[in-house]
């Protein structure tokens, strides 16, 4: 069994201490696992993290890691035009000294990484010029470039298309099996099914249910996660089982329906 990339004992986060956006939190996340994290908006799905990450500190239990940690947020702000390569060379921060600059090394580093998530042809765009698919990779890119054990991101594959969220999710599941452990905040459930090898709900504010995805995601789960009834299609597709998500929304069915 792969060892433990990062824990947390009894953790818990309030910004008020009254409202708590979780508690009472034992997890473990192992190297070459997948974590997703789902849950509505406003659940604390961001907060929690990014108290994995450390960026923000836990009010009550701890967290433990035992690698570095890569954390990547749903998009970077930016003051200046900068080049695809560039921000993937800051990334290297914590290998420079504190009034260095990227040498030789750092750059291999940096256009290995662009190269590992098919990006390396960009290399020398402006950030700004690419799509949202082509930048939430260069942002992945950005972590592997610091030589990251335990990569975090936080809605990696909102707002892309079909064809971009399985990009991600592929390059996602393919990093994990390189030994890495990753964790990911998501709005869904498909993402889960796809690649997680454990599912952490959110349904509400101070409480959490996390475990196997077939064991957690239940349709009675979901359906109280989300607030609206699902269905769960099981099937087969190359000869292997898969399962999909089917939220049943609450649109006004015309009334000629039935006569087409």
């Amino acid at each position: 069994m792969a060892e433990p990339g990062l824990w947390l004992q009894n953790a818990g986060h309030s910004f008020d201490g009254s409202a708590w956006q979780f508690q009472a939190l034992d997890l473990q996340l192992r190297r070459g696992e997948i974590l997703a994290i789902l849950g509505p908006n406003g659940r604390g799905k961001s907060t929690l993290l990014r108290c994995m990450a450390g960026l923000l500190g836990l009010s009550t239990g701890t967290v433990r890691a035992t690698g570095h940690i890569g954390f990547v947020p749903q998009d970077f702000a930016r003051s200046f035009p900068y080049s695809t390569l560039d921000i993937v060379l800051m990334g290297r921060a914590r290998h420079i000294s504190l009034f260095g600059t990227p040498g030789s090394r750092d750059e291999k580093i940096a256009l290995d990484a662009l190269g590992t998530v098919g990006m390396r042809a960009v290399a020398g765009k402006s950030f700004d010029d690419l799509s949202g698919g082509q930048r939430q990779l260069v942002l992945i890119a950005r972590a592997l470039a610091g030589e990251n054990e335990i990569l975090l991101l936080d809605e990696p594959a909102s707002a892309l298309d079909l064809h971009n969220q399985d990009k991600v999710l592929s390059l996602v599941h393919r990093l994990s099996c390189e030994g890495l452990a990753v964790a990911f905040t998501t709005h869904q459930p498909n993402h889960a099914l796809a690649i997680a090898d454990q599912v952490l709900l959110m349904p509400e504010l101070g409480l959490a249910l996390v475990g196997g995805a077939d064991a957690v995601m239940t349709e009675a789960n979901l359906q109280t996660l989300y607030g609206l009834p699902v269905r769960t299609l099981r099937f087969e597709e190359g000869g292997e089982p898969r399962a999909a998500v089917v939220p049943l929304y609450r649109g006004r069915a015309r009334p000629d329906a039935g006569q087409r």
